[in-house]
């Protein structure tokens, strides 16, 4: 087990077996692609092996920071000496950086195929700091290779090869979601996309409620869409998009998240400006609940929810059947809006510009939809939200401000 810094060179040999060994060291100049020539050698008698579990394969023969990894642009890390320990299956591990830095990272175990290793880790890239939450679904030795690159650098290089030892495993039910980008929380992906002060900086939001909201200040210009996702979906009875509202004010975005079940959850940001037609990716957030939550989905949304729209009242997607709800929303720009159910509401516009009036449900199968009119001088309505009539005991309709 070879580690390297700028002027030292440490060598950890085990021996397989008892006997008489040659250890052979050959080098060559940091910078030189020749050939690396024979500089000395060693023999090691050994007495008596240690029966230890093997490290894993190591393509880079150094373990621990390259020695020019500074270099690279890494100052120091959160962690000392090439052997990491994850005493509950868990690790972070985070590097100071002079400069804003990309980084990828492959974990490696005997018993860790390719798609399983994905799910074990969630990188995050900061200004000055690069993060890297490590899950160990097994007990044993893992290799952490990280590769960096400068933000518009062409190949990401191996800066540092870490030895892990997992003392207690992480349930793999526990891992993270298929997927993450190598932009996980807040970084330098969302801050070049115009987004700041987020409410949450790390990429993992654990919550017991089943329920979260991440907002960001935004400029006018960005609009954002967002997608949620899951391994395995047991019992959601509606599609994982009902369960997400975005809603845009003048200089915030506010992204709700409910949970229709227990489990961990991949948000994704997506973003544009008036500029540009695609959206484009942003972040991802990990969700993870485990009290088994069954929150009702958002409203279904339409195309002209946009920029200023506030649902205040009702915040579930699924009304009693037979019953009055009011309604409360604000929809900028709106000449009239009305609600189509059992029969035709319009709803009354107050002081604070916001839309409000008493709707009768109706029967159960039925949906009930939130119109609005854009012109007095058209007739047409646009239909901005959908609820269904649901039967069976009331859900918690909920309201927002």
């Amino acid at each position: 087990m070879m580690t390297m810094s700028k002027n030292k060179m440490t060598i950890k040999v085990t021996p397989p077996t008892t006997g008489l060994f040659d250890l052979m060291i050959f080098a060559r100049h940091a910078d030189s692609q020749d050939p690396y020539n024979w500089v000395c050698s060693y023999q090691i008698q050994c007495l008596e092996p240690c029966n230890g579990e093997k490290l894993p394969e190591n393509p880079f023969h150094f373990w621990g920071f390259h020695q020019k990894v500074r270099d690279f642009g890494i100052k120091e890390s959160s962690h000392k000496g090439e052997l990491l320990v994850a005493p509950e299956g868990t690790l972070l591990l985070t590097l100071q950086t002079s400069r804003p830095l990309l980084a990828t990272y492959d974990l490696i175990n005997k018993d860790l195929d390719a798609a399983l290793s994905k799910k074990c880790l969630a990188a995050q890239a900061e200004e000055e700091k690069l993060s890297c939450h490590v899950l160990c679904p097994f007990q044993g030795y893992y290799r952490l290779s990280v590769f960096v690159k400068d933000l518009e650098g062409s190949t990401f290089r191996n800066a540092a090869n870490f030895l892990i030892r997992c003392l207690r495993p992480i349930n793999q039910n526990e891992l993270f979601p298929s997927g993450l980008s190598m932009h996980c929380g807040s970084g330098i992906s969302s801050k070049g996309h115009g987004l700041s002060n987020p409410s949450h900086s790390s990429p993992i939001i654990n919550t017991k409620l089943g329920k979260c909201n991440i907002t960001f200040h935004t400029p006018a210009d960005i609009e954002v869409t967002v997608s949620l996702s899951k391994d395995k979906v047991m019992n959601a009875k509606y599609p994982l998009e009902r369960y997400v509202l975005v809603t845009h004010l003048r200089t915030k975005i506010s992204v709700c998240v409910v949970l229709p079940e227990s489990g961990v959850y991949k948000v994704g940001l997506f973003g544009r400006s008036k500029d540009h037609k695609d959206f484009a990716h942003i972040c991802d957030y990990v969700i993870r609940c485990f009290s088994d939550p069954s929150w009702p989905p958002f409203p279904r949304v339409y195309s002209p929810w946009r920029r200023g729209c506030v649902l205040l009242e009702p915040r579930t997607g699924v009304l009693q059947e037979q019953s009055w709800v009011r309604f409360r929303i604000k929809v900028p720009k709106a000449y009239q809006a009305v609600v189509l159910g059992q029969e035709k509401t319009v709803l009354q516009q107050t002081p604070k510009v916001v839309w409000e009036g008493d709707v009768f449900t109706g029967a159960a199968g039925t949906q009930v939809k939130l119109a609005a009119k854009f012109s007095q001088h058209c007739s047409s309505l646009e239909v901005i939200l959908a609820f269904e009539v649901g039967g069976g005991s009331p859900a918690s309709l909920g309201c927002s401000g």
